[in-house]
């Protein structure tokens, strides 16, 4: 059962899967483990997350171990229909298309939650939110949870602050393999692989202002330092500025840094970090970009009230024009533009490997486990499984210790 924009693109999604597959070894590992032990025979698992081929693998990996899967999109700007398509046309249940309605979006999510999931997986929170507030009648099946951004893992350690948080989550954006590797290197790939596809602009030369230096904000610099730029960064947390500073790159307030901007980039997954008079300081010519995950960073209402007209100049480009005359160029709305923007692919298939590894593995953990209402790290158990089988695949050993040197490390004793 799905709701897609259009079958006749099955094909097409088929050829991106066996692609991505073909770059994922530790998913793939993984899918031939769980095809055997069949852990998830009964069980219906939905989610919330980006619609591309990546994700498509790990629905089927899941799939392959005995569930019933059922998929809606994330975003309404991130979602590729042949891949929808294809993923349907493989056996899972798939809502969504690429340019949904703020209602349909939320209809798709609904249409996930009519399958009574047992497990969720979610990207943002916003299926969890919608099962706290609206789809209560699902709460008494769902067993657990698993979420994957900064964003969505900071609502829900709000909500279990608050005690509002009804059912375990496992915060697999807190596995090392995830925030190291994926928020890191994905990220700071990802986001100048939409820009520069879309803009075909040069990086080298320009001085890039990056807004927030957690593990997001720490690739995207290092991606534009090395692409070049000149790289200024903009922190609320004392250590972080000074991490960043210690790193090679000018911290000075965002007030200041949009002066010299030629290329924006925020990063903090909070609001309002580009707002009222930062767009009056702006240079003629200033391209914007969000690569958190909601469309609030940057607020375009108060960018639309300064302008005196608003043009799409090309695809995933809006030029905002100034009463002065300047022009500011937004891209993908200000949503996530590695996704969201016309040329964006998210993240490369081998970094979504370990990321989608650690999902599947965290939902079997979910599931053999009777785990409290908390939001919780993924075990270093499976993140240490993850790593091994990621050097398995690159076909590179490591050391190990001996059972002397083990002994050594856990004796307190002086002189030993």
């Amino acid at each position: 059962m799905s709701n897609v924009k259009d079958m006749s693109l099955a094909d097409e999604g088929i050829r991106k899967i066996k692609w991505v597959q073909k770059h994922m070894p530790v998913l793939e590992h993984i899918k031939k483990v769980f095809r055997e032990e069949k852990p998830f025979e009964g069980i219906t698992i939905g989610s919330c997350l980006h619609l591309e081929p990546k994700t498509i693998n790990l629905g089927l990996t899941l799939k392959e171990g005995g569930a019933e899967v059922a998929m809606t999109g994330c975003n309404p700007l991130s979602t590729h229909d042949d891949a929808t398509a294809g993923g349907a046309a493989l056996g899972l249940n798939m809502y969504g298309w690429r340019e949904q309605t703020d209602e349909e979006y939320y209809e798709t999510i609904d249409a996930v939650l009519d399958h009574k999931p047992d497990v969720i997986i979610d990207d943002g929170a916003d299926m969890i939110m919608v099962i706290h507030n609206k789809r209560k009648d699902v709460l008494n099946n769902i067993q657990g949870a698993c979420e994957e951004t900064t964003t969505g893992v900071h609502r829900l350690e709000a909500m279990h602050k608050d005690n509002a948080l009804k059912f375990p989550v496992v915060a697999v954006n807190d596995a090392y393999t995830k925030h190291l590797f994926d928020n890191r290197y994905g990220t700071g790939q990802s986001t100048f692989d939409a820009i520069m596809g879309t803009t075909n602009m040069l990086i080298a030369g320009k001085t890039i202002v990056v807004c927030g230096y957690g593990w997001c904000g720490r690739g995207v610099a290092s991606r534009a330092q090395g692409l070049g730029g000149n790289v200024i960064v903009t922190e609320v947390d004392p250590i972080r500025a000074l991490e960043a500073r210690m790193d090679g790159f000018r911290v000075m307030p965002t007030s200041e840094a949009v002066k010299y901007a030629d290329l924006l980039i925020t990063v903090t997954g909070n609001i309002d970090i580009v707002c009222g008079d930062s767009f009056k300081n702006m240079k003629d010519g200033c391209i914007l970009a969000n690569s958190g995950h909601f469309n609030v960073e940057i607020n375009r209402k108060d960018l639309e009230n300064q302008a005196v007209s608003v043009e799409e100049v090309k695809e995933s480009i809006e030029m905002f024009t100034m009463e002065d005359g300047r022009k500011i160029y937004l891209l993908a709305d200000g949503r996530l533009v590695n996704l969201a923007a016309a040329r964006g692919q998210g993240h490369p298939a081998e970094i979504m490997d370990m990321s989608f590894a650690v999902q599947a593995l965290s939902v079997k953990y979910i599931l053999e486990n009777d785990l409290d209402i908390s939001v919780k790290k993924t075990p270093d158990s499976i993140d240490d499984k993850v790593a091994k089988l990621k050097l398995q695949s690159l076909g590179i050993e490591i050391d190990c210790l001996s059972d002397c040197q083990c002994d050594y490390m856990e004796n307190w004793e002086e002189g030993t």
